[in-house]
């Protein structure tokens, strides 16, 4: 199993940018499929990027060509850099890794991103 602590949300006005860090403990960093989700009160939980131990990585529509998620499997970190950012991004970002020994999901206590004027 393995631990997610967030950081790096905030307040911040659309167009801006802001990277968002995710620290891991507890267990091998790359047998996980490493993402950010993100939540809306009143709506799911959905799916901005997800990032492979081989380096595959897949983003939502919606983020495409703002959003780069990276690690750095030495720090046992994972990274979502947001570019441009609308008001739109507004909401609750959580990590998320996925044993691929497992197939199971930890997830992170999230952090609050606020985009706005």
């Amino acid at each position: 199993q393995v631990q997610l602590v967030e950081s790096g949300g905030g307040l911040v006005q659309p167009g801006v940018s802001l990277r968002l860090s995710c620290a891991a403990s507890g267990s091998i960093f790359a047998i996980y499929v490493m993402g950010w989700y993100r939540q809306t009160p009143g709506r799911q939980r959905e799916l901005v990027a997800t990032l492979t131990p081989g380096g595959i990585t897949n983003y939502a529509d919606s983020v495409k060509g703002r959003f780069t998620i990276s690690r750095d499997n030495a720090k046992k970190t994972v990274y979502l850099q947001m570019n441009s950012l609308k008001p739109e991004d507004t909401a609750v970002y959580y990590c998320n890794a996925h044993s691929l020994v497992t197939r199971t999901d930890n997830w992170g206590q999230g952090t609050q991103v606020t985009v706005s004027s």
